[in-house]
């Protein structure tokens, strides 16, 4: 095996355009991965941890030609193994954080016409993954003119990505035979029939979901009990990703199968990461395990303030929607008023705390929230500091910006602004009146320029030219919860269409081996279902119903017999999307105690709700029906679809009447949501009707 020698050039590679090399070099081939569907600093990367690359650049070997790598690190060193022509080498960069280019010197005495390039994990134990922003060929002491930098591939092609782990092995076969058993005399009635296969899959979510929590907790910090970033590298607790992703999805599984362990070592974790990660006022900072202390030896207040708004908004905003008022929305508020307070950014309409796209789309969302939710007028007037400064300065994401992301840490803006113009117009009318038009504006060009023929959103567009990646976003439907809630407004009918046409295509990107997503991430098929879920919730699509049963299987096939799914945060959002596909098959009903036999699951048809409910072994407990969450604890005057939120299905209103037929024929909504007594012998189906009087 040849050894490569490699060496560092001293800058960054701008989205468009080349780099200087070490000596003089200009590029003459090069691919970039803006496909990526992961992003760090805002450039898309490909992770060698999930995949392979195997690429082919179209020039004959020469001398004078050296191939560099545009490497990704946080910090730490990392490696990969670069084979070139057939000669292989171990490589490795890091120190730093962002991209750098890595330059790897080529084998001597290469033939044929063509250099082929292939790149994956390194096999040394403890080997950090590499990420790749890009790989090019520059020509030593060329002084030509270099070519066009704006396609995002020249003489170069990316042959194949493939998934870098074994084929996916069913993680829980024991439990197969419960999730795939028909009943022994099925049900004459197709609803219930129907009913008792919901319970099944719906049981299968719940099940999959608490095993991630016992996976996630065997790996805790023995002396915080924490649970670290991920369990490749990164021995850390972070706000932006353990506390924003994966433990916020613990407790709320926790919530739904195991009220005892949320109540103690998952609420202990919150008591513990606020007393050690709190760093400027209640905002938290990375909190290392190895030192027992700061990971970052200065504070760094805009990635604190970006660790604490992806806490709140992907994490303890969830958990309130469905708790209410609690420990966690305490530590939200508290997270969010010292953002405000620490918000330095001088703009025409105020100080705002960062000019980070991702983040100010998080603030937009928490703080229309949270106005709502605490009838705090300071929130609103916050999210309209944020909201002036993209639809009334010059910052209009579709006419200011030049390259607009459509992708997972992108999509936040176009979806927040439609959230405080809900407010707004509920709230502070003549301020809604003023965002009419540019927010218009900005939905109508992006039905315009970014979508496929299918209705699917690009991961990325220039707004100026309409050029855009090939590769669609899994986020597509947090970027369409936007517009419906501007269609709920405004009455745009286009916007309505806009969801109907993606949901009625879904199917043409029906694969079962990843759909729109662009790698094998199980978080890219969560934000996709999860769209699909939030939309359908709105539009019932059959079609659609029929894509996500079939995508979350492919999802669920990642996860290992430990519990744990792929050992980073993203983890958890896999977890949520399994709660959200569940409570979907239940209509929002529950058991309570949850237990691994008891199986619940519904159909509506029209006002009429038709339940199964059966277990293996003898069962004591409530069946517990959902309520209008959005009004009774968020005091939302509008159910919009959100981001991350846990949707209505059947719900009851507490002063209103029901019957239960089967159990109790005469019952209050209250009665329903508090739950109702029910006892369940070994291998028996309960078949229950509820009705509204």
């Amino acid at each position: 095996m040849k050894t490569l020698i490699t060496c560092i050039c001293s800058a960054l590679l701008p989205l468009l355009g080349a780099i200087a090399a070490p000596e003089p070099a200009v590029p003459a081939a090069w691919i970039r991965f803006d496909d990526g569907v992961e992003q760090y600093e805002g450039t898309p990367y490909r992770f060698l941890g999930k995949e392979a690359l195997a690429l082919t650049f179209f020039m004959a070997p020469s001398t004078n030609l050296c191939l560099e790598l545009q490497w990704g690190a946080k910090g730490e060193m990392r490696e990969a193994t670069v084979t070139i022509n057939g000669t292989a080498a171990q490589v490795s960069s890091g120190g730093y954080r962002g991209f750098k280019w890595v330059r790897v010197a080529s084998p001597k005495n290469l033939t044929g016409e063509r250099y082929n390039v292939t790149l994956t994990r390194s096999p040394a134990a403890g080997a950090k993954a590499a990420f790749l922003g890009g790989v090019r060929l520059v020509e030593l002491g060329s002084t030509a003119t270099p070519p066009d930098p704006k396609p995002a591939a020249y003489k170069a092609k990316l042959e194949s990505a493939k998934v870098a782990v074994a084929e996916n092995i069913e993680a829980f076969p024991e439990m197969r035979k419960v999730w795939d058993r028909e009943p022994a005399t099925p049900a004459s009635d197709p609803r219930f029939r129907q009913a008792e296969k919901n319970a099944r899959q719906a049981n299968e979510a719940w099940y999959r979901s608490r095993r991630f929590i016992d996976g996630w907790l065997a790996h805790a910090d023995p002396k915080t009990g924490l649970i670290p970033r991920n369990l490749r590298e990164s021995n850390y607790w972070n706000g932006r990703d353990s506390a924003a992703d994966n433990y916020p999805f613990m407790v709320l599984t926790a919530a739904m199968t195991d009220r005892g362990l949320m109540d103690g070592r998952l609420l202990d974790m919150l008591r513990t990461e606020t007393k050690l990660t709190c760093r400027v006022d209640r905002l938290p900072d990375d909190f290392s395990f190895a030192k027992q202390g700061w990971r970052r030896e200065k504070v760094d207040l805009d990635a604190i303030i970006f660790d604490g708004a992806e806490y709140v908004k992907d994490g303890l905003l969830p958990i309130t929607e469905w708790l209410g008022p609690s420990p966690w929305s305490e530590r939200m508020l508290g997270i969010i008023d010292d953002t405000w307070k620490n918000a330095t950014i001088e703009t025409p309409f105020g100080k705002i705390p960062t000019l980070n796209f991702e983040v100010n789309g998080d603030l937009l969302q928490a703080c229309a929230r949270l106005y709502w939710f605490t009838g705090d007028r300071k929130y609103l007037d916050w999210a309209i500091r944020l909201g002036d400064y993209y639809l009334l300065g010059n910052q209009h994401p579709t006419r200011d910006m030049r390259d607009l992301a459509l992708g997972d840490h992108s999509c936040e803006v176009i979806n927040g602004l439609s959230e405080l113009y809900l407010a707004c117009h509920f709230a502070a009318p003549e301020k809604k009146q003023a965002y009419t038009k540019p927010l218009h504006e900005l939905y109508d060009q992006l039905l315009k320029i970014a979508r496929d023929e299918h209705g699917l959103f690009y991961l990325r567009v220039n707004t100026r030219t309409g050029e855009h990646t090939a590769a669609l976003t899994d986020n597509w439907g947090y970027n369409l919860d936007g517009l419906y809630t501007v269609f709920m407004l405004d009455g745009t009918t286009a916007y309505r269409d806009a969801v109907r046409l993606a949901l009625g295509n879904l199917k043409a990107h029906h694969t079962g081996q990843g759909g729109m997503c662009q790698s094998s991430s199980a978080d890219g098929y969560a934000d996709s279902i999860e769209g699909a879920i939030t939309l359908c919730n709105r539009e019932p699509t059959p079609s659609a119903a029929d894509w996500i049963d079939t995508e979350i299987k492919t999802m669920w096939g990642k996860q290992k017999p430990d519990g744990v799914i792929e050992g980073w945060h993203g983890d958890g959002n896999s977890a949520r999307t399994s709660l959200m596909y569940a409570l979907w098959k239940t209509q929002g009903v529950r058991v309570e105690p949850w237990r691994s036999d008891v199986r619940i699951g519904t159909v509506r048809d029209g006002a009429k709700l038709y339940i199964s409910l059966s277990a293996d072994q003898p069962w004591t407990g409530k069946l517990v029906f959902d309520r209008a969450r959005h009004k009774e604890v968020m005091h939302l005057p509008l159910d919009y679809p959100r981001i991350n939120q846990f949707p209505e299905w059947f719900t009851v209103q507490s002063a209103k009447r029901y019957a239960l037929a089967g159990l109790k024929e005469n019952c209050t909504g209250a009665e329903l949501s508090a739950g109702v007594p029910v006892t369940l012998q070994a291998g028996q189906e309960l078949q229950l009707e509820a009705t509204p009087k």
